[in-house]
């Protein structure tokens, strides 16, 4: 079943640890994800802008499960990426892992 465009499966964030530079992004086939590969967070921005649609996915007992739909969110002429609708100068996925 498919479940958008594309899963996000962890995030690298800035050296404070505030905003998400880089997520790992998979291709939804419907039956099967793709191997990761690295988005910087605007292009994520850029292909939801598109009309992609992206949502978190979560390994558990090595079989991905999906999470929530991921957003754009305008704060302070700021784009954030979020599952939640937050008016927050944050970027929230979730609780990925990071890498």
């Amino acid at each position: 079943m498919k479940w958008a465009d594309y899963g996000i499966s962890a995030v690298k964030y800035n050296s404070t640890d505030t905003h998400i530079e880089k997520v790992r992004v998979h291709l939804d086939n419907g039956d099967t994800l793709e191997p990761a590969s690295e988005w910087l967070r605007t292009d994520v921005i850029s292909a939801l802008e598109k009309g992609k649609t992206f949502v978190t996915i979560i390994e558990d007992a090595g079989k991905w499960a999906k999470g929530q739909k991921v957003h754009i969110i305008p704060v302070d002429n700021a784009e954030y990426i979020r599952t939640d609708t937050n008016n927050t100068a944050s970027n929230n996925l979730d609780k990925l892992p990071k890498f």
